[in-house]
């Protein structure tokens, strides 16, 4: 059997939560604050590095997409000759 508990519901106007939005903001923004000073900004070398590996993944993707897309068409181009051939 499940137990419960009595909670007393306080009735939540909108001039409560009008009331309640100005200290909402104020600990929001501690918060961001907070997180902000944990952000490090990284070195110009590791942008360099990490560009460098973006670009290179990028061709290397760029190469099989186009191989796997050749082989893909001339199959399919071969079954429609085929296909089409009296």
């Amino acid at each position: 059997m499940a137990k419960t508990v009595a909670v007393e519901e306080t009735p939540n106007t909108g001039i409560e939560n009008l009331k309640a939005t100005p200290a909402r903001l104020g600990e929001f923004l501690k918060d961001v604050r907070s997180e902000m000073r944990k952000v490090i900004t990284p070195s110009k070398d590791e942008v360099q590095s990490t560009t460098t590996i973006v670009i290179i993944t990028v061709f290397i993707f760029a190469a099989y997409f186009w191989l796997v897309d050749n082989i893909i068409g001339r199959a399919i181009e071969a079954l429609l000759h085929k296909l089409t051939q009296h």
